[in-house]
């Protein structure tokens, strides 16, 4: 079992752990133009390519989706609540509470532990909560809905077009399906060297209230992963990836939506590093419990 943990969380960490001694060191890193890359290019080719490349039922891409809503409303609704009575502010730690990293660690991590079905639904997950991100989260940030900034974004095309895809049982052209597959491996190690990259630039602040929150997120975050895992009867594969997810450190992009709206963004930094430190050590205890 040891050496089974080690094989998927120690490559997330060293990848991570590379881009954080980059900076570090002094080397340059253009994370806007990476982070663009990305989100334009390298997410929607791999959300695509995984889709449709890797066979798996229709019906389990639409119950993982599904799930994503359901933990999303139910963490946010939680944490909403936990926030309003320890009187801490709402609109700048909502979002963050309720929304994981589910792509630089997410993805990876699903793909380490259960293969290639693990992939396909972690991206599954990443692709419905970064569509969420760009409404729920949006509006939690701002309070207004910008259904143009989620038409623009091409992650929502590329996951239209793999639904249509799969339910019209469609073939895609070979040429197509190589290329979007080619331009989609080069995301994970970058989403994984960005998050090291960004956590080297983060700093900590108020650090007793960020280690509550950072111990928050992951504990309501796994407490609602198992729970709705059992009521809607997620097994194998589909329990771990709906577990992991559920239970991942608060993202990056809360920071990035923190700095545009003026919402403390030194706080929100301190329990993005806080939570992503404390996963190290929550991470292998979930895959624990949800390994077969």
């Amino acid at each position: 079992m040891l050496t089974e943990l080690l094989s998927i969380v120690v490559p997330v960490y060293l990848c991570a752990g590379l881009g954080f001694v980059w900076v570090r060191a002094g080397r340059r890193y253009d994370t806007a133009f990476m982070t663009e890359m990305v989100m334009l290019v390298g997410a929607p080719c791999l959300t695509f390519s995984s889709l449709v490349g890797i066979e798996i039922g229709f019906g389990s891409l639409l119950k993982m989706a599904g799930a994503v809503v359901l933990a999303t409303a139910c963490m946010g609704i939680v944490a909403a609540l936990a926030l309003r009575v320890l009187r801490i502010s709402l609109p700048t730690f909502l979002a963050p509470m309720t929304f994981g990293n589910t792509g630089n660690m997410g993805i990876p991590v699903c793909y380490f532990a259960f293969g290639d079905e693990g992939l396909v639904l972690g991206v599954c997950f990443y692709a419905a909560t970064t569509l969420l991100q760009f409404t729920a989260g949006q509006w939690l940030w701002s309070g207004r809905i910008s259904f143009v900034q989620l038409c623009r974004t091409p992650l929502t095309w590329a996951s239209l077009l793999a639904i249509v895809v799969i339910a019209g049982d469609l073939e895609v052209p070979r040429w197509l399906l190589r290329t979007t597959t080619l331009m989609g491996d080069f995301t994970i190690p970058i989403m994984q060297f960005t998050l090291g990259v960004s956590l080297a630039r983060l700093r900590l602040t108020n650090l007793p209230r960020s280690f509550f929150l950072s111990a928050l997120k992951i504990g309501l975050g796994a407490s609602v992963g198992f729970t709705l895992a059992e009521i809607l009867g997620f097994e194998g594969v589909a329990r771990g990836v709906l577990v992991l997810d559920c239970a991942m450190p608060v993202a990056v992009i809360n920071y990035m939506f923190a700095s545009s709206f003026n919402r403390s963004p030194n706080e929100v930094a301190g329990v993005v590093v806080l939570s992503t430190l404390l996963s190290f050590v929550t991470l292998p205890l979930i895959l624990i419990a949800v390994l077969p």
